[in-house]
């Protein structure tokens, strides 16, 4: 199973979109969305797409009352976790949360295969091996909303082999949501 990974959209409502067309196309069955979202109608976006999103919400997050809500409604594809999520795909464990330090500390206990983060801003992606001596892979994706002077990034990770990919939304869409076009 192959999933995308981001961080950060910021309400970049074209950065988002296209980051998981790209990811669709690629072959992703589901989103995870490691935080800052902002605005919940920035998801909206997301629907036509039809992929379950696993949403948590990071030190920007906006309504958290109409989040639950989008996230309730009879047959969403959104499931808002609150402030970090356990979550169990393609028989991996992965835990979501916005904080890097907080992730690195959870990818050291052992329970998890894999932890994903946000918040720097920077893509990071490396290997661990926890407490328990068991490898697990840590993945920041970066800002998918090309936050400040960052790239807007997204990782394609495969969860069979454990491999992770960073893309970047293509520069077309950045010139254009950013009116240079």
């Amino acid at each position: 199973m192959k999933v995308c990974i981001l961080s950060d959209s910021h309400d970049h409502i074209p950065l988002l979109d296209h980051a998981v067309e790209q990811a669709l196309d690629l072959g992703a069955e589901a989103v995870l969305h490691c935080g800052d979202v902002v605005a919940p109608s920035t998801l909206h976006c997301l629907q036509k797409y039809g992929l379950p999103v696993h949403v948590i919400h990071g030190n920007n997050s906006g309504d958290l009352f109409a989040m639950s809500r989008l996230c309730n409604k009879p047959g969403s594809i959104f499931h808002f976790q609150g402030m970090d999520a356990g979550l169990q795909l393609d028989g991996k464990r992965i835990f979501l949360v916005h904080y890097p330090h907080y992730a690195r500390a959870m990818a050291c206990t052992g329970d998890w295969d894999l932890v994903c983060c946000g918040h720097s801003h920077k893509v990071n992606i490396e290997q661990l091996q926890s407490c328990k001596g068991e490898p697990c892979y840590l993945v920041n994706p970066g800002t998918v909303g090309g936050v400040g002077t960052a790239p807007a990034t997204w990782v394609l990770g495969d969860l069979q082999s454990m491999q992770f990919e960073v893309h970047e939304v293509s520069k077309s869409i950045e010139r254009v949501v950013s009116g240079k076009a």
